[in-house]
């Protein structure tokens, strides 16, 4: 038995304050299983001992929303006795270190964590980011994220749909993928993870437990050092055909009596899975560890608790349904293990060749993990940049370079490696403002996004914070779906510095006021911070995924251009923002001004307008306007249509031309209207109080503003043409 000493002790992750804490728990030493339980189970990673303070202050109810934060995912109502259950995790530190099985395995996790709600998953995204393009790991590490993504996806059967992915030095040491998961349950059989019943017996399911993944979650609460490579054993492993296996055995038996709880193993595998269901139903257990499946000899306790190996669940049984149970499983070939059985201690007892090598009280482990108030600084208010004072440059040719840098290119490369029309029901592929999913067997679907722009964040949390929330609201409203609820994935730098711990709050505080005036909840989410190489922060990157829904399939829109001589109709006002903008940093090539602010009443109204507009089937085509402009969202819209629509734009005297063209302005949409239906929608734009103006013509196979003009056969080869031609000197050594 390892003696605890202080470097144990620190090597776990543990801080002296917080050992002292455990002393006083226990009223002993704890022997190193039990160490090793408290250095999970406080880790950031599973305790969020420095955000929890924040993220109680989230908005997280509404009439429709069944069940928020706390469970293994968030579950709202879609009408019809159908509910929606959600929710994005990271695995970022682990796609650094191993890209294919780091970014497999988050795909696997956080598919577990909705399909242990008694879900049928039926839509992945992804939102990932990587560093300077030009740094020599970069491209390695696309294709292997991408890979990984693919490979586990595909296999299980669920379309990959949308996302996003973005480049930035920041990201160089330290990359971010944020995995997320939509499924689809009846509202009367949904599982919760809450164990009862004195007596009952805890039940192992799925794969065999292994070595690897040991220290996950300690490991994803620290940041990176010189010598993270030599972290690979911290990775785990997946298999998407167990998984798969392990989703329709866990559905069949809902479909039975025999569940009183379940919970996946996910980051703390055995540990988390039992001390969170223990806590929740107010219960101990007593655990047998020589009963759980094992693929290694001679695992120790320690190694058998904190393994995070994939493809396994945890799960309490009616008494008398064991047989059913096993068959069950027996039938899909996966291990079914009796592993213990629930008692009145509130303790966890656990046992390892007839001795007993831990006895914890599972409620202060579980529920008093420590809770932070980390110093924060307010982040520096950075000034606004006026137009005048940025480089105008030909429209046409900047928007050549816009849509051909990293940040703007198309990322078909990427999602062609996914099967995103998998089980018939993608009714928008990517590339969209959100992919929409039809609810199998009916006219309604779900719209699904992930939106956030980390320069904003870094610009000011605060801001940058509600313009993720609006960003996701926009895309949503922009296909024609009403929002419904998010879920988010707070990726940050090391709490312990007090602008970091600023950057976060600030953040929270903007997402917070967002979702309360846009209706728009929080149902679920994660954090994952001390995303840091050697001291270097990654931009703070709170991503937001945002779900919504169409009650009728056939009225969503899309943003190509339909047909030419419509009218190009501008909702929002332009201002022409050019601050913390793509134009700055790529034209005039600066990362530098306040960003643009968001207001959410006006938000509000324009996402109504633009809704009703859809659903009354007055829109020919609708995008939202983000990042890199107006011109930008004009030239998507053109490109969509195969480059058989152009454009011809009236840009205004009242605003400088570039600033025009490229300002970063929120809440604005850009619809393509035909001729009868114009009057109609200006009408409809004054009641709801919104700005609408004809800003142009559809037609003619260019992109013309100001005098100038870009084909667009042109900009689909500049904008089709950087990510190919950028991976392919990796994928050659495939």
């Amino acid at each position: 038995m390892s003696r605890i000493t202080p470097e144990v002790i620190a090597s776990h992750g543990i801080k002296p304050d917080e050992y002292k804490k455990i002393l006083e728990i226990l009223g002993r030493e704890p022997n190193i299983t039990e160490l090793g339980i408290f250095s999970v189970m406080w880790s950031e990673h599973c305790s969020y001992k420095s955000s929890k303070k924040w993220l109680k202050t989230l908005p997280t109810k509404a009439p429709w929303v069944i069940c928020g934060p706390g469970e293994n995912a968030g579950v709202i109502d879609i009408g019809d006795g159908q509910a929606v259950i959600f929710k994005m995790e990271s695995h970022n530190h682990p796609s650094f270190i191993e890209p294919y099985q780091g970014a497999a395995t988050g795909v696997g996790g956080i598919l577990r964590d909705v399909f242990t709600m008694g879900a049928r998953p039926i839509a992945n995204l992804n939102a990932l980011r990587f560093g300077d393009p030009s740094h020599p790991k970069t491209r390695h590490l696309v294709a292997g994220v991408v890979a990984g993504i693919g490979g586990y996806g595909n296999c299980v059967g669920v379309p990959t749909v949308g996302g996003e992915t973005n480049f930035h030095a920041s990201y160089n040491g330290n990359i971010l993928v944020n995995a997320m998961t939509v499924g689809l349950a009846d509202k009367d059989r949904i599982f919760y993870s809450a164990a009862a019943g004195v007596g009952n017996p805890v039940v192992y399911v799925g794969s065999k437990t292994g070595r690897d993944g040991i220290h996950g979650a300690t490991m994803a609460s620290a940041e990176f050092s010189e010598d993270s490579e030599e972290k690979r054993p911290t990775v785990q492993v997946g298999d998407p055909f167990t998984e798969k296996l392990l989703i329709e055995a866990c559905l069949e038996l809902m479909a039975t009596d025999a569940i009183v709880a379940i919970q996946d193993m996910g980051a703390a595998g055995l540990t988390s899975s039992s001390f969170e269901m223990a806590s929740k139903g107010g219960l101990g257990i007593d655990m047998d560890l020589d009963a759980v499946p094992m693929r290694e000899q001679g695992m120790s306790a320690y190694e058998i608790m904190l393994s995070e190996s994939q493809e396994r669940m945890l799960m309490v049984i009616k008494p008398g349904r064991e047989d059913l149970a096993k068959a069950v499983f027996d039938k899909w070939e996966l291990d079914f293990a009796i592993v213990g059985r629930l008692t009145d201690s509130g303790r966890m007892v656990l046992r390892r060749h007839g001795e007993v090598v831990a006895d914890l009280p599972i409620d202060p482990l579980a529920l008093a993990s420590p809770e932070y108030d980390r110093p924060w600084v307010p982040p520096a208010k950075r000034s606004v940049i006026d137009a005048k004072d940025v480089e105008a440059v030909c429209p046409a040719e900047a928007l050549k370079t816009l849509l051909a840098c990293p940040d703007l290119a198309s990322r078909r490369w990427i999602w062609q490696q996914y099967d995103h029309m998998v089980m018939g029901d993608t009714v928008q592929r990517p590339g969209g403002d959100a992919a929409v999913v039809r609810v199998h067997g009916s006219g309604k679907a779900v719209a699904i996004t992930t939106d956030v722009t980390p320069r904003y964040v870094l610009a000011d949390p605060y801001e940058g914070g509600r313009q993720a929330v609006a960003e996701a609201y926009r895309n949503l409203s922009a296909v024609g779906a009403l929002p419904l609820a998010v879920t988010d994935n707070l990726n940050f730098g090391n709490p312990e510095k007090p602008e970091i711990m600023g950057q976060i709050v600030e953040a929270i505080r903007g997402m917070g006021q967002a979702c309360r005036e846009l209706d728009f909840p929080v149902v679920s989410g994660n954090v994952s911070l001390y995303n840091e190489t050697q001291g270097t922060a990654i931009l703070p990157t709170p991503t937001i995924g945002g779900v919504g829904l169409l009650d009728d399939v056939s009225r969503s829109a899309t943003i190509a251009f339909k047909e030419a001589g419509s009218a190009i109709v501008l909702i929002g006002e332009t201002k022409g923002w050019l601050g913390a903008s793509l134009y700055l940093r790529e034209i005039a090539g600066r990362e530098d001004g306040a960003p643009p602010p968001v207001a959410l009443h006006r938000e509000r109204r324009a996402g109504e307008l633009v809704r009703q507009l859809i659903t009354d089937g007055q829109v020919l085509a609708c995008h939202d306007v983000s990042d890199g402009g107006l011109l930008v969202a004009v030239a998507e819209m053109a490109m969509a249509s195969g480059g058989h629509i152009g454009a011809a734009l009236d840009a205004p005297s009242t605003v400088a031309l570039h600033a025009w063209c490229f300002g970063e302005d929120q809440g604005r949409y850009v619809l393509e209207v035909g001729h009868g239906d114009l009057a109609g929608v200006l009408e409809e734009a004054a009641e709801h109080d919104t700005s609408a103006r004809v800003i142009g013509r559809t037609g003619g196979h260019v992109i013309s503003v100001g005098g100038r003009a870009a084909p667009v056969d042109e900009l689909i080869a500049a904008n089709e043409g950087w990510l190919p031609a950028y991976m392919g000197e990796e994928m050659a050594g495939h």
